[in-house]
């Protein structure tokens, strides 16, 4: 009941502007993952970067179960299993990937261009649906919560991954 456990997995390519661009971005996701990509929005209005609250300004994808796993052990394989300390929170682990020609499997399309894209990973114990489910929500107490330390152990034991410390 104290183990944590991969919840999901996201990937997201942040574009800046809608158009040509974000479509691209948008085709290399479901290349990659074989899921279809939803549009992330802007929250606020930045006329310095022509940005309207609601525009297109990216894509992200959600993985869970055994698509989560397998797409993280390929991440992984593009940062040859290292990852900085400082890419661990509590129950998160977040890495990028400079360029999507470096996944495994993946062939450079000259109509996409050069991607990168990031990797976020998510970790949850049994038990933490007490927070989001509708009747009797309840905090979830301190035990239940994944700390930083036990995030590293997972990612080390699951993936093989070595930390190294920040520059």
């Amino acid at each position: 009941m104290n183990a944590a456990r991969l919840e999901k997995v996201t990937v997201n390519i942040g574009v800046g502007a809608g158009g040509q661009p974000l479509e691209n971005a948008s085709t290399l996701l479901e290349r990659l993952t074989g899921r279809k990509p939803i549009k992330t929005l802007s929250r606020i209005r930045n006329p310095s970067f022509n940005l309207r609250q609601g525009d297109a300004i990216g894509v992200k994808v959600t993985l869970r179960g055994t698509a989560a796993k397998e797409f993280v052990a390929k991440a992984l394989e593009v940062k040859e299993k290292k990852i900085k300390e400082q890419s661990f929170s509590s129950g998160n682990v977040s890495f990028g990937v400079p360029e999507y020609i470096d996944f495994p499997g993946a062939k450079y399309d000259p109509n996409i261009g050069m991607l990168g894209f990031d990797v976020c990973v998510t970790l949850v114990k049994p038990g933490a649906r007490i927070t989001r489910r509708r009747i009797a929500k309840r905090s979830l107490p301190l035990r239940q919560k994944v700390s930083k330390q036990e995030t590293v152990e997972f990612m080390k034991k699951e993936f093989s991954v070595e930390v190294v410390e920040s520059v």
